[in-house]
């Protein structure tokens, strides 16, 4: 099957992992993959926004960034249509953008199923925590756009009720999270010699509340070993550092900046205990996958989207959301019972296996739904990868 896989995405990042992954394992499964793009996030640092041509964007008044982004669509359907047309495509798969009517465009032009990936309530999430200007314009088009989709994948069930709620049809969305590569994963086990190690990975807000976890590592409610290892960067890295020199802990906090995708499992390794200190409501986070995949302990908010991939006391600790208390005694908890972190890595590692968290599986999935609305349409796949 040959597929036409269009985004808007410029930075590398989480994101960007999800699109190079997929499509990895879509060809990996012998499907032709023809990605199209403005920018492929394929430049630059890891948690770069875009470079150059994402800071200018940035600059623009947002009355003028969300006209762009309205002009995009017919724009680039254009393009994306002739190269559909000169391709050959079967189906075209989109990452959701707001006020992106590309894809739709094109596959309506094309005549082929149009498959829309929906990783939030784009409208809704921007309204809240950035600034929408044209509202009630960017509402109306992520509508049409979610209604005229022959198949709308949500990453979480919370998502996808989210959006039935708002008026999509039930039938038309599948739940397909995110995944893992588990070839990068091996034996369950940890680098020797570091002592107990506390660690996160990605990008670290003060709304993570890690700062707490500082002032209980410096209270002595881990143990007077421990260690915490931050992999990544953000916002937050100035104050934590601040905050622990000033109790003293310094020489127990590292934070290693962004790191590139291939270095994560390395990482991971370190740790005893994995932390996802908070999580957006309909979020399906990656590190909680990569967590999983190798065989950590893994302490979390006790919310509904999370939820769908962990059990208290089976494969993880939960807190109540938002309680850095909470989170803080998760973790007391694991870093004085190793037998008990030992017997949540083995959950998390058996749930991401039975539960198919694999990037390879969503592909299979993928596929499958595409064969099916071409089999509805009386048309098959044409075969043989790129």
């Amino acid at each position: 099957m040959k597929f036409l896989y269009h985004h808007r995405t410029k930075s590398r990042d989480g994101q960007a992992v999800h699109i190079r992954e997929l499509i990895a394992a879509l060809r990996a499964r012998d499907h032709a993959v023809v990605e199209w793009a403005l920018s492929q996030g394929d430049t630059g640092d890891m948690g770069s926004e875009g470079g150059l041509a994402g800071r200018l964007l940035a600059r623009l008044p947002r009355v003028a960034y969300e006209l762009g982004e309205h002009a995009y669509g017919p724009l680039a359907a254009r393009r994306l249509t002739r190269v559909g047309r000169r391709e050959g495509v079967d189906v075209l798969y989109e990452r959701h953008a707001l006020n992106n009517t590309a894809g739709l465009r094109a596959s309506r032009a094309l005549d082929v199923p149009f498959l829309l990936e929906v990783n939030s309530p784009l409208a809704h999430e921007r309204s809240v925590h950035e600034t929408l200007v044209l509202q009630g314009w960017a509402d109306a088009v992520e509508r049409r756009v979610l209604r005229a989709a022959d198949k709308v994948l949500c990453v979480t069930r919370v998502l996808a009720d989210m959006l039935v709620a708002d008026g999509l049809d039930a039938a038309r969305v599948e739940v397909i999270p995110n995944g893992v590569d588990l070839s990068l994963y091996g034996e369950a086990g940890r680098a020797p010699g570091e002592g107990l190690v506390i660690g996160f990975t990605g990008f670290f807000r003060p709304w993570h509340g890690l700062e707490a976890l500082v002032d209980a590592m410096a209270d002595g409610q881990f143990g007077a070993e421990a260690r915490l290892l931050l992999v990544g960067d953000g916002p937050s890295r100035p104050e934590l550092q601040a905050l622990a020199s000033r109790r003293g802990v310094s020489e127990r906090l590292e934070i290693t900046g962004a790191v590139e995708r291939q270095a994560i499992p390395g990482q991971l390794r370190r740790m005893d205990i994995c932390m996802q200190p908070a999580a957006t409501a309909w979020a399906s986070p990656l590190k909680l996958f990569e967590y999983m995949a190798a065989g950590k302990a893994i302490v979390a908010p006790d919310q509904p989207n999370l939820r769908e991939v962990l059990t208290h006391g089976r494969d993880a600790l939960l807190f109540p959301p938002g309680v850095t208390a909470g989170l803080a005694e998760a973790v007391a908890r694991l870093a004085g019972d190793a037998s008990l972190r030992a017997e949540l890595g083995r959950g998390a590692r058996a749930r991401i296996e039975e539960g198919g968290y694999t990037w390879d599986a969503n592909a299979a999935r993928v596929a499958e739904l595409a064969e099916r609305l071409l089999a509805a349409r009386g048309r098959t796949p044409t075969g043989g990868s790129t």
